[in-house]
């Protein structure tokens, strides 16, 4: 569904990644590591569109993805990013229903199945009876749910997500885990940046690591999130815990 080719990241006078080669398929669900400043927003941003690299092409659906018009692009990819800024008062269903902006006409409003739509993603995320509530009066994580239920209701093929989980509390992070095993299930495909190789448990298929000096490591999670690899990436002893499924990772 999205294949990168020979891509190099640049920022200021460092070279986060270099020859990057990647072939996400529907239905995948790959989980980006890294440290802090390693690229995985810089990255994520880059395969939504909104930066260019400085070398390498990108492919939707097998058309280069400059080539993709916004509104067509928006309809087959969703980008949760990783700062969510509300400068103007708005509800939380309002906010919500942004995300079906791609599927409407330049004068339409939403009709019932989109409010149907949207509150179902409401639900699922814990955060149904705060509709009306003004963003600005929720908690970070409350926050951080909304963008995700927003970007859900958009209904992309693909969803790039950068830290969805940041600012939620254990429940609702199984939560959000859940529901996106959920979409995976139902063919979606998933690109995830997160600082918790354990969310791989029992979600995702593939890893990609990226160590911020250009190099990087992309396969089947069975592969790449060994403790030698994942010691690598985080400069201190990584090793892994079994519990008869998959184990645990954990530092020291």
């Amino acid at each position: 569904m999205l294949a990168v080719h020979n891509l190099s990241l640049v920022r200021g006078t460092r070279r986060l990644v270099n020859g990057l080669n990647l072939d996400i398929a529907l239905g995948q669900c790959w989980l980006v590591l890294g440290e802090n400043g390693s690229g995985k927003s810089t990255l994520l941003a880059t395969l939504a569109g909104w930066l260019k690299p400085e070398t390498g092409d990108i492919r939707l659906d097998g058309k280069v993805l400059g080539d993709w018009l916004a509104r067509e692009r928006a309809r087959k990819m969703a980008w949760l990013a990783q700062a969510d800024e509300n400068p103007f008062p708005l509800s939380v269903l309002a906010k919500t229903l942004t995300g079906r902006e791609p599927h409407l006409g330049r004068w339409d409003w939403e009709g019932a199945d989109d409010i149907a739509l949207a509150r179902t993603q409401l639900i699922r995320l814990d955060l149904d009876g705060l509709e009306m509530r003004d963003l600005a009066t929720l908690s970070g994580g409350e926050r951080r749910r909304v963008a995700l239920a927003t970007t859900l209701t958009q209904d992309a093929e693909l969803l790039l997500l950068d830290e969805p989980l940041s600012q939620l509390d254990l429940r609702h992070q199984q939560q959000a885990l859940a529901i996106l095993r959920e979409e995976v299930a139902m063919g979606k495909t998933v690109v995830m940046v997160s600082h918790d190789p354990n969310h791989a448990r029992d979600l995702a298929s593939h890893a990609l690591l990226l160590f911020g000096d250009g190099r990087w490591l992309a396969g089947p999670v069975a592969d790449v999130l060994t403790a030698e690899h994942l010691s690598s990436l985080y400069h201190c002893p990584v090793r892994r815990i079994g519990d008869g499924q998959g184990g645990w990772v954990v530092a020291g």
